[in-house]
């Protein structure tokens, strides 16, 4: 371990020689009769007082050693012995000690003061304080203590030798604790909103001395020891003390700091041991190996603009296209650093508003993508360190883009490392077996009613916001928390207390946690991926609907119905498309029943699920005209856009996170390669002019923003609509999903504007297309249509979309 400097004892205006060294008054006044009596002249007069320091400092030297076995003998007398007692012994022996700073270090008793070591291994313990040493009597089994004639206990520090080696060190278990009263009545109230500045491993300085800050929850355990890289993986010899009722363990080692690996040692309730990564480590190592890094960020942020503006809109409000990327895949083989030299300008090209980063939480299978953590408070260290995913986030600000992330509070993997009966007894997850299991990922469900994991959940929503500016967190797996029985079975399932469904708790979590986060966290959103009708998802949670609960108080809604109806419709060969023209129209219903985001994610192209493009019907034009007919009606109806990596550019297999999406399709020399490139620059384009057309987004909740022009030509497979701006400026999407072209066709419009000019044309010949537009400004004719007082006469492309502003 690394040498510190010294402590400061009790009372620093004494010094600690002085303390530790003060002889008797009889040697005292003999001392001072010789000095008295030496008169010399000043040369021999120097001299002899060097002699006599020298003489007075052996003096007390012997002294002192023989104070030591006088107070010894006197402790022994009155039946005071310096050693660890029996019981004490073997609790700290087999890790079950629960007060190890009452019995280790130093501590007055009667005839002085007792220091006390556990340092297994060790051949000898010396108390170093001042100029001089004292070495602890052996009491075998690692165990080493003295009791010296003190009346306080000084500043002193330890050296412990080794075979072959000799360490000068602070000793652990003479430092008060580090967490506050406040702090462990808020862990124990289970609203410590900042848990993770409290919890884990933290570098500091204690009392003077440089160290970490080691601590845990873990309420039923009997005992907890620290081990890691610094003690060999051995901790015997660094017992944690538990702080109360709260299950709170704490440890400060002094000397050791950033970079060094540990765990936690927890001895269960039936005596047993496990070793156990920390569930509030800011820092892991890379998988497959396990261990918890202690860490400290020093990361300078270039963002200030950024997260000032971002609060000036709430997202349902403003433009809002997403692309969703699984990092370790997105490019293979980059890091974060090297990430933020390439995502932000090829998001900022293609003109998303977002990213959203699939979970960038530590997991132990790359399989999972990331939606099943052991790391909750960890970015995955596959890619970089803490500070390294900063650099990234903050990359993506300056180039204007926000960056969502996949939060996945559901559920959580069963390795024995991690959470799962993480202090012998279920903790994290629900004490009755039919709760904790999840029926469709074989892993645990929280237990969303003990006060301490909402908290540790809470306190991680805050984390990733506050800690690396995260704009916004889509919540995984929402419909699988609220409702008791999903994926359950009768009998496998017990109803709440009023009889119903409904998961009580998952209700009160997800309540609090938006709450905490809309409070705390300006310009934050949060996002539903929920699947079910549940009522009120994105209404406040202060308002309460229909089924008599308030809202869950997200901010948006992920669209599952939508995303489902759309893709089956267009998954159909044209002729049959007039049979399920209402899966089109359906999402118009409910389209103002929550604030919604219409997600392509990387859910449906998985999986034997095919790609984007090729779940479209026919040959390869018609299923890239299909693609880009789509892309528009999407990026035009009411809601949010999500993408996912790859369908940006139609690639034709599913994406794998074993390579990622299929870049060289875009190269140059690929024969094929202006059929993908088309279909990007047409996303390109739709982003833009989405941006630039308030219309498009400024109205997605109000019915007001939206009107259907013809939602019921089956026959024709076209469907129109106007979406509107505030201020009434309406934007026309025509959408004509049959392989013809139809010469003329009639659309009813407004009469109060002049003309009307194509915005976009998914068919123009720049996106591979059959370039069949309307180059000119349309006008409006007096001849009534569609239920309104005017009508244009468009050419439709086949399978194509077009977009008209007001010319």
């Amino acid at each position: 371990m690394t040498p510190r400097p010294e402590s400061s004892g009790s009372h620093p205006e004494q010094p600690a020689e002085q303390r530790l060294t003060e002889p008797p008054a009889p040697a005292r006044k003999k001392a001072a009769v010789k000095k008295d009596s030496a008169h010399k002249t000043p040369a021999k007069k120097s001299a002899a007082a060097a002699k006599a320091t020298a003489k007075k400092a052996a003096t007390e030297k012997t002294t002192v050693k023989k104070a030591v076995k006088k107070a010894t003998k006197r402790a022994t007398q009155i039946a005071v012995s310096p050693a660890v007692d029996a019981a004490d012994r073997e609790r700290l022996l087999n890790g079950t000690h629960h007060a190890p700073h009452s019995v280790l270090g130093a501590h007055p008793v009667p005839g002085g003061v007792v220091f006390r070591a556990f340092r297994p291994y060790a051949l000898a313990v010396t108390v170093l304080s001042g100029g001089l040493t004292v070495e602890l009597h052996d009491d075998g089994d690692g165990f080493f203590s003295a009791l010296l004639p003190l009346r306080e206990v000084p500043a002193y520090r330890l050296l412990v030798s080794y075979e072959g080696t000799t360490q000068e060190t602070e000793d652990a278990y003479r430092f008060l604790p580090t967490l506050g009263e406040l702090d462990l009545h808020l862990i124990g109230e289970g609203r410590h909103e900042e848990l993770w500045t409290v919890l884990g491993a933290h570098p500091m300085t204690h009392q003077g001395v440089t160290g970490t800050r080691f601590s845990v929850w873990a309420p039923n355990a009997r005992g907890v020891r620290v081990a890691g890289s610094f003690n060999f993986w051995d901790g015997t010899g660094f017992p944690m003390r538990s702080l109360g009722s709260t299950g709170v363990w704490e440890l400060f080692v002094p000397g050791i700091g950033e970079g060094e690996l540990y765990k936690f040692e927890i001895t269960r309730p039936d005596g047993s041991r496990t070793l156990r990564a920390d569930p509030l480590a800011r820092r892991t190592e890379v998988p497959p190996a396990t261990s918890s890094v202690i860490t400290s960020s020093t990361y300078e942020w270039g963002d200030a603009e950024w997260l000032e503006r971002r609060a000036e809109v709430p997202a349902h409000r403003a433009p809002f296209s997403v692309y969703e990327v699984h990092l370790p895949s997105w490019r293979p083989g980059l890091t974060y650093r090297q990430l933020a030299e390439q995502l932000p300008a090829y998001v900022k090209d293609l003109d998303f508003t977002h990213v959203e980063l699939m979970p960038v939480a530590e997991h132990p299978f790359g399989g999972s993508w990331g939606y099943q953590v052991t790391g909750f408070y960890a970015p995955t260290a596959r890619l970089g360190t803490p500070d390294d995913f900063r650099y990234l986030v903050d990359a993506l600000h300056r180039a204007g883009i926000g960056v969502l992330m996949d939060w996945v509070p559901a559920h959580f993997p069963r390795d024995e490392w991690a959470l799962a009966e993480f202090d012998g007894r279920p903790l994290y997850e629900h004490e009755d077996p039919l709760r904790a299991a999840h029926p469709d990922w074989g892993t645990l469900e929280f237990d969303f009613g003990r006060r301490e994991v909402r908290n540790f959940l809470v306190a991680n929503a805050l984390y990733w916001c506050e800690e690396f500016h995260i704009d916004g967190l889509r919540v995984d797996a929402v419909a699988s928390m609220l409702y008791l029985d999903y994926s359950r079975e009768p009998g496998q399932w017990t109803p709440n207390e009023h009889g119903g469904r409904e998961n009580l708790d998952a209700v009160a979590f997800l309540q609090e946690m938006n709450a905490t986060v809309y409070r705390r966290v300006p310009g934050v959103v949060t996002i539903a991926e929920e699947s079910t009708a549940w009522d009120g998802v994105t209404r406040a949670t202060h308002h309460k609907g229909p089924s008599g609960f308030g809202g869950l108080g997200f901010g948006l809604k992920w669209n599952m119905g939508w995303m489902h109806d759309s893709l089956q419709y267009m998954s159909h060969e044209p002729v049959h498309r007039r049979y399920h023209h209402g899966e089109m129209t359906f999402s118009m219903v409910y389209a103002y029943s929550e604030n919604y985001v219409l997600p392509i994610s990387h859910d449906e192209v998985v999986h034997g699920k095919r790609s984007l493009v090729s779940k479209m019907p026919g040959d390869w034009w018609q299923q890239r005209a299909n693609l880009r007919a789509y892309l528009a009606f999407m990026w035009a109806h009411p809601g949010k856009q999500l993408l996912f990596m790859g369908q940006e550019f139609a690639q034709g297999a599913e994406w794998s996170e074993a390579h990622g999406p299929d870049w060289w399709l875009l190269d140059p020399q690929y024969g094929a390669e202006a059929d993908h490139r088309g279909v990007r620059d047409l996303v390109r384009d739709l982003n833009t002019v989405y941006r630039n057309t308030p219309a498009l987004w400024r109205g997605d909740t109000e019915p007001s923003g939206f009107r259907w022009v013809t939602g019921d030509a089956a026959e024709d497979n076209v469907f129109a609509f106007l979406r509107y701006d505030a201020d009434g400026s309406p934007l026309l999407a025509v959408s004509h999903f049959a392989p013809v072209v139809r010469q003329d066709y009639r659309i009813g419009v407004p009469d109060d504007l002049p003309a009307w000019h194509e915005a976009v044309n998914t068919d123009a010949g720049r996106y591979g297309g059959g370039d069949i537009t309307n180059p000119d400004p349309v006008k409006p004719e007096p001849q009534g249509w569609h239920g309104y007082p005017a009508s244009i006469r468009l050419t439709l492309p086949p399978l194509a979309t077009v977009w008209l502003r007001p010319a």
